[in-house]
């Protein structure tokens, strides 16, 4: 668990000394390579490290007789399978809670500290690490503020983290459909009318919401205008939180959309390990708001991405999601390069299987029409090379101009019917009760049809929460 923290501490402290170099007290300064072997800029390391991970170094050096877990006992037993691959000195350092690498439940020491680093990096008034994911902490929030019985206002399409707070808190939702772009097949964001309905709809029922859940960034890039729903949730006091698993960047340059917690947010979970450098599972929650602090830590990896979807949209049959898709927001993250792939007649999972084998590259999301990537500070040039020259093929073998391949067919039909049938309907258990009733397992022997998690595709799914 220690561990996680310190890579998130890490990831932490490096942004923000290239936005803030006066903290700093002993430096060094050295040349890097980038992952085409050319020399990079130099960078600045600070001598004196970070709090959390001092401590887990001095811990590490200690000579101590370790009765305790885990049990590879420092190193002495680590599997001589994962030592061959990565060494002994990430076992060294896998230490549980010592005293004097502080509680994570009630820290006081090192996690403490670096904690305080993050909320005047971040911008909030407190924040605490987490080792579980986003999940956790959206689990959390939801519990915190709703009771058995109590109404969630969410987008039917939030993640499943949302769904199962409900289970555990016992929350009824009240579902907000987001908006949908057929051309691509994919959902974006909710737009501030469409939750002050929901909003309006519970007060003449009698009922008040006791939370407003907004999932923005989208996994494709879309941002919600949280000002004006903040704006809206706060005229009611109804608190709003945001899962913000893929905004974790947006304060590290001005070009980039405004994170949550410059737009109102009362709570944000973000996943500091997606696009910045923490390691897996660590994330952040945020609470309360206080000023914006910009960098240019994300200047070469949005020129990157600028160069790259303009590179891409010169390709014939193949497109870039761009803002005009969906309007009614105000912005699409820039590092968030989604492609469509429809008019070369092919699927999103077809374009991957062959950009997978043939060059080498793997997306981030798979989609019926399109494929996503991710640009982060780990990306290279050498590696777009390889993904522009991998649609280039794929356009060169499959676009045919004569033929008209962008209409959806029945894949259309399916996506206007499944809408608009979620515009109706009634709840008749809550996701708890849905969670815990009796359940039957079909059978295919006596002739059930089973599509949805059955289909490796996911292109058949026909059950939903709302039911």
């Amino acid at each position: 668990m220690v561990t996680a923290f310190v890579g998130m501490e890490r990831s932490i402290i490096e942004l923000g000394n290239k936005q803030d170099k006066t903290t700093a007290i002993g430096k060094t300064r050295i040349v890097t390579e980038d992952c085409n072997g050319n020399p990079t800029s130099q960078k600045t390391l600070v001598d004196e490290l970070p709090p959390l991970v001092s401590a887990l170094k001095s811990s590490a050096q200690q000579n101590a007789a370790s009765f305790h877990f885990p049990g590879h006992n420092r190193g002495q037993a680590a599997p001589s399978s994962l030592s061959h691959l990565i060494g002994k000195g990430p076992f060294l350092h896998d230490l549980p809670e010592l005293p004097e690498l502080d509680n994570v439940f009630s820290p006081a020491g090192p996690i403490l500290d670096a904690q305080k680093q993050a909320v005047k990096l971040f911008g909030a008034s407190e924040t605490w690490f987490l080792v579980g994911g986003t999940t956790c902490r959206i689990q959390a929030a939801v519990m915190a503020t709703c009771s058995p019985g109590d109404y969630l206002i969410l987008p039917q399409n939030s993640h499943i983290s949302a769904i199962s707070a409900m289970v555990l808190s016992g929350a009824l939702p009240k579902y907000i459909i987001p908006e949908y772009d057929f051309e691509w097949d994919i959902a974006g964001g909710v737009t501030p009318s469409q939750v002050d309905k929901a909003i309006q709809e519970l007060e003449k029922e009698g009922q008040k919401p006791a939370a407003v859940f907004v999932t923005s960034l989208t996994y494709h890039g879309v941002s919600n205008n949280l000002i004006e729903i903040s704006k809206l949730c706060h005229l009611r006091r109804i608190p709003l939180f945001v899962d913000e698993a893929h905004r974790a960047h947006l304060g590290f340059h001005p070009r980039l959309p405004y994170p949550a917690l410059h737009q109102g947010a009362d709570i944000v979970v973000q996943s500091t390990h997606k696009v910045l450098r923490s390691l897996t599972q660590s994330s952040m929650l945020h609470m309360a708001q206080l000023s914006a602090n910009p960098g240019t830590v994300f200047n070469q990896a949005l020129e990157l991405a600028v160069e790259t979807k303009n590179t891409i949209n010169e390709i014939p049959g193949i497109s870039v999601l761009d803002f005009p898709s969906f309007s009614n927001f105000p912005a699409i993250d820039p590092l968030r390069l989604s492609i469509g792939v429809w008019l070369l007649g092919l699927s999103g999972f077809e374009a991957d299987e062959i950009l997978c084998r043939d060059y080498g590259v793997v997306p981030e999301l798979i989609g019926i029409r399109s494929i996503t990537l991710a640009v982060t500070l780990g990306t290279c040039r050498k590696h777009i090379q390889r993904l522009v020259s991998g649609l280039r093929n794929l356009s060169a073998t499959n676009f045919l101009p004569a033929i008209h391949q962008g209409e959806k067919g029945d894949d259309m039909e399916y996506a206007v019917s499944f809408n608009n049938d979620n515009n109706s309907g009634s709840i008749r258990l809550s996701p708890r009760e849905a969670f815990f009733a009796r359940k039957r397992k079909p059978r295919r022997c006596k002739g059930a049809v089973i599509s949805g998690a059955a289909d490796p595709l996911l292109s058949s799914i026909v059950i939903r929460t709302t039911g």
